[in-house]
C-alpha cells in the first residue's frame, strides 16, 4: 500500500494558538489551525502572525495542517543581529 499524497498550500498566519499551533488563513478563503513541522523546530524557524507559510495537509482531514516553510518578505535583510544592551555582569 502506497504513502498517500499530501496537498500543499499557501497561507498567512493570523493567530498564534498555545502548544505551537497557528491559525493560518489559505489563499483559497479557508482557514486551519496548523502545527510547526520538526524540521523548523530543530531549526528554530520562528513564525509570527503576518508570516507567509506554506502547510501541507492530509487529503483525508482538510482542518488541520503543518507548517512546512516559512517564505521570507522582500523588506527583511537577513538574520538580525543579536542585542547585548541589557547585560547585567561583566566576563573577567
Amino acid at each position: 500500500m502506497a504513502k498517500e499524497e499530501l496537498i500543499t498550500f499557501e497561507g498567512l498566519v493570523t493567530e498564534i494558538l498555545p502548544d505551537a499551533r497557528y491559525r493560518v488563513q489559505l489563499d483559497n478563503g479557508h482557514e486551519v489551525i496548523a502545527y510547526t513541522a520538526g524540521k523548523m523546530k530543530k531549526n528554530r524557524i520562528k513564525t509570527l502572525a503576518g508570516d507567509r507559510v506554506t502547510v501541507e495537509m492530509s487529503p483525508y482531514d482538510l482542518e488541520k495542517g503543518r507548517l512546512i516553510f516559512r517564505h521570507k518578505d522582500s523588506g527583511s535583510s537577513g538574520p538580525r543581529p543579536p542585542q547585548r544592551g541589557g547585560q547585567q555582569f561583566r566576563r573577567r
